[in-house]
């Protein structure tokens, strides 16, 4: 299951992950990022102890978003180490967020 992030704890949750973390950009106003929200759950449930899976409402956390040059959502960022390594924009299918995180894991 996704964990939800704000500017508070953007860094602890994903910038200081042991692991790869997927981070999905979203309103709560924006249809296509319902549309993604299923596909992103499948990915968090198919890759428990491998990736983590957070959720950032830009509404709520706009310090975070426009720090990371988020300008169109639903976006799909990837961080590794702390670092921000892909990003996608859009409500993709399962399988194209799947090729984007799966090099990373």
């Amino acid at each position: 299951m996704a964990v939800n992030v704000t500017d508070a704890n953007f860094e602890q949750e994903v910038l200081k992950s042991d692991i790869p973390v997927l981070v999905d950009f979203w309103a709560e106003w924006c249809m296509p990022c319902k549309m993604v929200a299923p596909a992103v759950n499948e990915v968090s449930s198919e890759n428990q102890g491998k990736l983590k899976v957070c959720k950032l409402n830009v509404d709520e956390g706009q310090r975070t978003a426009s720090g990371y040059g988020i300008m169109s959502i639903p976006t799909l960022a990837l961080f590794k180490e702390g670092k921000l390594v892909d990003k996608v924009v859009g409500a993709l299918p399962k399988s194209e967020i799947m090729n984007m995180v799966s090099p990373h894991l």
